[in-house]
Order: structure tokens, then sequence, then C-alpha cells
């Protein structure tokens, strides 16, 4: 782990000119405003709601897209891989011939026994086309890691496995990682699955970035806090309920906490969950 930076935005926006979710916002923007930086050797977890800019930012990052506005700064093609949703392979051919391409592809990096590792349960005869979606995604993931890259982009990478295989496979993939520094970036829906492999949280919402930091500093920022309705300052109140005499808040710390509050740690779901919705909202 270093204080260098691999992946960073500054103002970063896109516009697609009203298709897609951003048409449904009305103002044509997917992405907007965008401003992070990544440390080498995270594993990071980028989280939003449908339609929150998470696609968009990782195209934008893999250097797929051209932005409208603002700068994003990654490494060179060779030392970046990028898994999209829909896995895109050449469905004619077979397993092996698409691990020999990627070998090709990238002469003097090939990882033969990463790429191995992951499909070493698919038959190399093969043909992609022929493969259910969890094997397709298997193969996208080997030639992802055969590159052995420096910054490894995952849209929604696990979607279509079931939770065995979606265990199996993220063990294989932060091994991986370890070994060899790599900076991930992953989304994922699957909150609990993230918590337990990533250190790093990326909180995109509406097409812009509402948390950026490590994980277990986010979450020592954050206190739940449990009882009488009491007034809460100078704590920030991201989320409050109010059941009969009996409250419930997620507040970001100002100091000590003090006052006849029952005091727990924040999940990254609490965390996550609580800032999706407007700031002091109650529900």
């Amino acid at each position: 782990m270093t204080d260098e930076t691999v992946l960073s935005a500054e103002g970063l926006g896109k516009r697609y000119g009203g298709r897609g979710s951003a048409r449904r916002r009305g103002d044509g923007w997917a992405l907007r405003g965008c401003t992070f930086a990544l440390p080498a050797g995270r594993v990071c977890a980028l989280v939003g709601p449908n339609g929150a800019g998470k696609s968009t930012l990782l195209a934008l990052a893999a250097g797929l897209l051209p932005a409208t506005e603002g700068t994003v700064r990654a490494p060179a093609r060779e030392h970046l891989a990028y898994v999209a949703q829909e896995k895109p392979l050449y469905p004619q051919l077979t397993v092996a011939e698409t691990l020999r391409m990627g070998r090709e592809l990238n002469p003097g990096r090939w990882d033969v026994a990463a790429a191995e590792r992951i499909t070493a349960e698919l038959d190399p005869d093969a043909r992609v086309r022929e493969l259910s979606g969890g094997r397709r995604t298997r193969v996208a993931l080997a030639l992802a890691l055969g590159k052995r890259p420096g910054l490894l982009l995952l849209d929604e990478p696990m979607a279509d496995l079931d939770p065995l295989a979606r265990r199996q496979l993220m063990g294989v993939l932060m091994a991986d990682a370890a070994e060899r520094g790599t900076t991930v970036v992953m989304s994922s829906h699957i909150l609990t699955e993230l918590e337990g492999a990533c250190d790093h949280l990326l909180l995109v919402d509406g097409g812009r970035v509402r948390l950026d930091g490590a994980i277990d500093e986010l979450v020592a920022a954050h206190a739940v806090l449990r009882g009488p309705v009491a007034d809460l300052a100078p704590h920030t109140v991201v989320e409050s309920r109010t059941t009969g005499r009996q409250l419930t808040a997620l507040v970001r710390r100002e100091g000590r906490i003090e006052g006849p509050w029952q005091t727990s740690v924040p999940t990254l779901e609490d965390l996550v969950l609580a800032h999706l919705r407007p700031e002091g909202a109650s529900v």
C-alpha cells in the first residue's frame, strides 16, 4: 500500500444527450462534477443506485468514453483491465482460443497461471457462445487477470454467478490483488459481499460522488445513536427515524458524543443507505 494515486478525477462529467438514465433525470448528465482520488493498492467498492453513473464512471476510467467536461487520470491501457457488465467476448472462439488471444495481445505480460485458476473447471474446447452467463464471466475475468493489470475495473462482475461461485471467485480476485498489489475498483449491489473484500468506498448518487475514502476512516467518522428524542447538535444528522419516544440516528461525529445515547459502529450498509437519502431525512 502506498500513497500514490492510481485513479483520479477532477470535475469529471459525461453527457449523453438525453438517453437512458440521464434522460430520465431530464438534464442529459449521467455524471457531473465527479472528483476523487484512489490510492494504489486499494480495493474500492463503487456503489450507488441504478442510474447513478457507476458504469459511466468505469467506462470513462477505462478510456472507452470521452469526457464531456473535467478530467480523469488512469494508467495506460496496457496496465489497465476492464470487465464490463455485458462481458463482451468473441462467441465463435473456444475457451482455449480466447485465452491464447489474451496471451498474444499481451506479450511479455500474460500470466498463464492466473488465467487458468479462473477457468480450471471449464472445458477448453467449449465455444464461448455455448457457455452459461456465469461461465462467460469466468472467461472474461481470466482475460482481465491474465493481463496482470495495475488497475482492474469490474462492473457488476459477479451478478450472474451463484452465491458459492461468487465467494470462490471473489477469493481468487482478492488473493491475486493482495499478491500483486493490484488496485481494484468493483461495482456491486451486494453490499455485504463488498464489506468483507473492500477497503475503500466510492459512493455515487445522481451522477455525483457522495462519499470517497478509506472504509475504516469513513465508518469511524460516523456513529449510530439510539435513545430518547433529543437535540443531536453538534453532530450532523445523516439519517434519523423516530419510533414512539425512541430516536435512532446515523450521525457524522463532531467531537465526543455525550448524552443519553447507546452508541454503535455503523456497518458499510448502514453508511451507504443513509447517505443515499437526503441529508437529515427521517424515515
